[in-house]
């Protein structure tokens, strides 16, 4: 039987500044962490706290990290990467001013991008079925359902 090791407060508090260190975190994936160290609340608490004074902890950098991240490197929309922080537990106002950080030029680059290249990936498909696949693959992916029409409309409008 594995019985789990709880650590001190002092090596919690060790292991999570390089946790935080190493990459950005919002405040809940900190405590869980802490919490699999065997600490209480009022520790974890505690913790917690000290990294927020000593800035290893800051949702609104994070916010600003995952939401640029996310639109860079997968691509996504402003409304995955909200959904995404949401559930991350980050306030709102942290995801506002994250999702500010994305250029609104380079969004709709991006966006006519991938719009253009699904669609002509779906060449032998007839109209519709393009039409809808192209859609349903953008709204996945957390794109705005207004943006995804006027670019639609300007691909098909171009002759692709």
């Amino acid at each position: 039987m594995f019985i789990k090791k709880t650590l001190s407060k002092e090596q919690a508090l060790e292991k999570i500044k390089q946790y935080c260190a190493y990459q950005e975190r919002c405040h809940n994936e900190v405590k869980d962490k802490l919490y699999s160290y065997g600490l209480r609340r009022a520790e974890v608490d505690e913790i917690v706290s000290k990294m927020i004074e000593n800035n290893y902890l800051n949702e609104e950098r994070y916010a600003k990290q995952f939401a640029g991240g996310k639109f860079r490197m997968k691509h996504w929309g402003r409304k995955k990467i909200q959904y995404e922080l949401q559930q991350k537990g980050v306030n709102p106002f942290n995801i506002k001013i994250g999702l500010k950080d994305i250029e609104e030029e380079q969004y709709i680059a991006t966006l006519e991008k991938l719009a253009e290249k699904k669609w002509t990936s779906l060449s032998d498909e007839p109209y519709l079925g393009r039409l809808a696949k192209t859609t349903a693959y953008l709204l996945q992916k957390g794109y705005e359902s207004s943006l995804i029409h006027k670019v639609i409309s300007e691909i098909r409008a171009s002759g692709n």
